[in-house]
């Protein structure tokens, strides 16, 4: 194996990355890792829900992993950006960067994750990460009992809003024009005590990223200390949908089980794979598929010897 072939390639950095990564390294295989720098919590102080790191900054996550990995010599991180790639037809993958020339590779895992869809308000970019969030499990417990407002325009908006109730009793649905709400489902909203503005939102007016108000067309306020917004977030790397992979409704590629595609040697772990989006689950979903990449490995390696040896002795 020469300097422009790996026996894996990840890209992406993040927990799923990483935690792939770290297996891969443990059962000794050639693997280079490629990040781009630009993960979705990079505006977020704090992960949470992640056993033993509850609270770490999300930096200080991604650089213990990268620390650990240092200790696997066959484990080479680089910073750049995967391109575009393309299937060998022996299998295997050809990937192309920003910065560096083509590398081939036998098992290409992307871990690229997503991105949120933020809507064009001002000062919504502003809050993000601070005071507006999309996960009530990752950031609920921090804002619990304050004044919050639902962001939505989607079908789901009352289930989100009802679901954010179980973190606050001050909420109020905000869905930015008029919605599609149904009776049955305002009825459930006012039984949780849980008002609809149905009114044009022109900014959110904030103190250095934490919010204070919610400012109408008309120019009425919503006096309000944090924000949850539902919306479809985006993968960050189309590669692995260039490559053949089916998506799921939510816009994620459809994994099966130890995260493969329906593409033969593609696997995809992290967010950009399944709809609950947490690090721990990123990572775990990372493990399973470094798992399954060095069996599917170990078990071409010993058809080919197999192969070999046969003849050989003829």
């Amino acid at each position: 194996m020469n300097g422009n072939q790996r026996e894996v390639i990840i890209l992406g950095a993040g927990p799923a990355g990483l935690s792939a990564a770290l297996l891969l390294g443990r059962c000794r295989r050639r693997v280079l890792v490629v990040d781009s720098g630009t993960p979705r919590n990079a505006r977020s102080r704090a992960v949470h829900g992640f056993l033993t790191r509850d609270g770490i900054a999300p930096e200080m996550l991604r650089g213990i992993g990268r620390e650990e990995l240092l200790r696997y010599p066959q484990v080479e991180l680089r910073d750049d950006l995967a391109t575009a790639a393309r299937a060998l037809p022996g299998g295997g993958f050809e990937i192309e960067f920003r910065a560096a020339p083509p590398i081939a590779c036998r098992k290409l895992l992307v871990a690229t994750g997503v991105m949120d869809v933020l809507p064009d308000i001002e000062g919504f970019a502003a809050c993000h990460g601070r005071s507006v969030f999309h996960c009530p499990y990752c950031d609920g417990w921090e804002v619990r009992d304050q004044p919050i407002a639902v962001y939505s325009q989607d079908e789901d908006a009352c289930g989100f809003a009802l679901a954010l109730s179980h973190w606050s009793r001050d909420l109020v649905l905000c869905t930015d024009g008029p919605t599609g709400l149904d009776g049955a489902q305002r009825e459930r909203l006012e039984r949780r005590w849980i008002p609809v503005r149905e009114e044009r939102i022109v900014r959110l007016e904030h103190e250095h990223g934490v919010l204070r108000r919610i400012v109408f067309a008309s120019g009425a306020e919503l006096e309000r200390r944090a924000l949850f917004f539902h919306s479809l977030p985006r993968m960050q790397s189309s590669i692995a949908v260039d490559l053949g992979a089916k998506t799921t409704h939510l816009g994620v590629v459809a994994t099966g089980k130890h995260e493969r595609t329906n593409v033969p040697d593609l696997f995809v772990a992290g967010d950009a794979s399944r709809d609950v989006q947490l690090a721990i689950i990123a990572a775990a979903e990372g493990v399973q598929a470094g798992f399954e990449i060095h069996a599917e490995l170990a078990r071409e390696d010993l058809v080919s010897s197999d192969a070999i040896a046969r003849a050989m002795s003829r």
